[in-house]
């Protein structure tokens, strides 16, 4: 799961307006993030919070939309304005989040625990979007921190802009509208902005890998598209401009003229010269797929881990971790096939050989893509009727099972989920990857669902989403090995809860999402650590889970761009196990399971270490109570 977008008390100093120096390899002066002014004398860690939001939010106003923040929240208006990435734009976000992160740090913590876990957890989110600070190259995004590169084949501003359109600007009435058109004309200095950060790391050493910038160039070149009323920002604005309210034929038709001079005069061409940039680019990439090739990757590598996988073990570790475990799920599914009669070749092969076979398949057709999602639904239906067994406290924001769009679909996950708008005019989205239907056997849609919808990232993130007295970037806090340890711990809970009862292939299915998260541990350090080349990692995540080629490509592709994300979703579903089963220990049989996953998730995402201690209290909490 990628979670896109992931997305407060008197300042104690306004946001200054202060521009950074202009870069001189850029084509016009761009927007820049605004610098806090700070006071390291507050005694106010709310102070501290409102200026880092508003910092942030202002450097990425398209992430404000997609949470439906105010103008109050953000600090200025915004709904209009795009994101720019060019170097000192950058360096200004980071330096005003790593400021604050200091002098946040330095406040003495309050008595109360809740208000305690607060101030530390938002000390370290304002760290982790400052970045290392030993690495000028990559950005920060808003979801996954310091990303290494700023074009890659899956995410970052040349997809996620246009994406954020597409996704999360309304467009009601007039003023939305003239907002949408806006934020096209921006188009142009916003990817040329992307192209001076683009520049600007290549000429420090730092370039994807060849084959993600190959694939690069084919997402830019579908955006750079001059028949604009086939383009999907076209096609997006008259579908939403169809169905708004207070605006006449006459004004609705001037509103698409507009823009679609600007998709053509503004937006096209800029992809463009962004493609003939990532082209040009091309005879400088390197053929090595792991981080460690570029310059002192092997300590960004080390940074990653230490962020996106949220552990101090060390890559070697981590390795073995995954290999211990690949051999202990991939027994229990042995046992399982062998039980229903396929006994010849090795799990992997096996895995396989059952992906192949009809009655686990959708037919590649619009009606089989129908019949796939009615399941998603009905799945996500039937969990609803059950999921109090578990939990007791519901988010209050809905869910939606949505198609990947065909533009980014052939380098996209298989499955994915966006944030609800924090105001709930938008649900939480669960992106299903059609692309390759083979890819999507039925054994494995249960447990799919499972992780990005309830009682996973949905219920997580909703939850989390909901805690009003909680830090707006606390309740939206991006912890990789927290939110994807989740998800990997809710399909062992609907495991536990018996969804899988009288059904051992969607058992089996479940098996072999936990092998493959169990395989990334292997295959994302054996890419940046242990220097594997992308052939050598496809190979053992094929043989090894006999997932469909066109998954383990992408799976492979995308660990090469984000290094160290694929480590969160085991480790921190690992961590989870364990707390939960030293709080059973402690309590004995006064321990409640829907209090405990409370406790987890109504004080927002953390760091696991800050979880561990949060959890320790909780437990001395409820032994004083017996």
């Amino acid at each position: 799961m990628r979670l896109s977008l992931l997305t407060v008390a008197i300042a104690v100093g306004l946001l200054s307006a202060c521009q950074p120096a202009a870069d001189n390899s850029a084509s016009q002066p761009q927007p820049a993030a605004a610098i806090p002014a700070v006071k390291t004398a507050s005694p106010y860690a709310a102070d501290y919070y409102q200026a880092a939001t508003q910092a942030l939010f202002q450097a990425r106003p398209l992430s404000a939309s997609a949470y439906s923040l105010s103008e109050s929240q953000v600090g200025k208006p915004f709904a209009g304005e795009m994101e720019f990435y060019n170097s000192s734009a950058e360096n200004a976000l980071r330096e005003s989040m790593a400021v604050n992160a200091k002098a946040l740090s330095a406040l003495a913590l309050p008595e109360l625990p809740a208000n305690a876990i607060s101030q530390q957890v938002m000390a370290n989110i304002l760290a982790f979007y400052a970045g290392d600070p030993r690495f000028s190259q990559g950005y920060i995004d808003i979801w996954m921190g310091h990303s290494p590169f700023i074009i890659n084949q899956i995410n970052g501003p040349t997809i996620d802009m246009p994406g954020a359109l597409l996704n999360s600007h309304p467009v009601k009435n007039a003023a939305d509208a003239q907002n949408y058109l806006q934020r096209l004309e921006q188009f142009g200095p916003a990817l040329r902005s992307v192209s001076d950060k683009f520049t600007t790391d290549q000429k420090s050493g730092w370039l994807p890998p060849r084959v993600l910038l190959d694939k690069s160039s084919k997402i830019l070149s579908t955006y750079a598209q001059a028949d604009a009323k086939a383009h999907a920002l076209y096609q997006d604005f008259e579908k939403k401009l169809n169905s708004a309210s207070g605006i006449d034929a006459a004004s609705k038709a001037q509103y698409l003229d507009r823009a679609a001079e600007l998709i053509s005069t503004v937006v096209a061409p800029a992809y463009q010269q962004l493609h003939d940039d990532v082209k040009a680019a091309l005879p400088n990439a390197r053929a090595e797929a792991g981080i460690w090739a570029q310059p002192n990757g092997s300590d960004f590598y080390a940074y990653a881990v230490s962020q996106l996988g949220d552990t101090t073990l060390t890559p070697e570790q981590i390795h073995q971790v995954g290999l211990d475990e690949v051999a202990r799920i991939s027994k229990a599914m042995d046992k399982i096939l062998k039980a229903n009669g396929y006994s010849e070749g090795s799990v992997g092969d096996r895995m396989a050989a059952l992906n192949e076979e009809p009655r686990f398949l959708y037919e590649d057709s619009d009606a089989g893509r129908a019949q796939l999602l009615a399941d998603l639904n009905g799945y996500i239906k039937e969990m609803d009727g059950r999921i109090s067994e578990q939990f007791k406290t519901r988010p209050p924001y809905a869910v939606e099972v949505r198609r990947i769009p065909v533009e980014v679909q052939d380098s996209a996950a298989g499955g994915q989920y966006t944030s609800p708008a924090i105001d709930g005019s938008k649900p939480g989205i669960y992106w299903i990857n059609l692309a390759d239907m083979k890819a999507n056997a039925k054994f494995d849609l249960k447990t799919l669902t499972y992780h990005e919808a309830n009682p996973g990232h949905h219920w997580q993130i909703a939850l989390n989403l909901a805690q009003e007295q909680l830090p707006l970037l606390q309740r939206i806090a991006p912890y990789n090995a927290y939110a994807e340890g989740w998800g990997l711990y809710s399909e062992l809970v609907a495991a536990e809860m018996g969804m899988y009862k009288n059904d051992p292939f969607g058992d089996l299915g479940r098996l072999k999402a936990e092998l493959f998260r169990s395989v990334r541990l292997v295959v994302d350090t054996g890419l940046h650590a242990k220097k594997w080349t992308r052939e050598q990692a496809i190979q053992y995540m094929a043989d090894t889970t006999g997932t469909a080629s066109s998954d383990v490509i992408s799976e492979i592709e995308r660990y090469m761009a984000w290094p160290g994300q694929a480590l969160g979703y085991k480790l921190g579903m690992l961590k989870l196990v364990e707390l939960r089963e030293k709080a059973r220990k402690a309590l004995g049989e006064k321990f409640d399971i829907r209090a405990f996953h409370d406790m987890v998730l109504l004080g927002g995402a953390m760091p696991m270490l800050i979880l561990e201690k949060q959890t320790d209290q909780w437990i001395q909490q409820q032994l004083q109570q017996q």
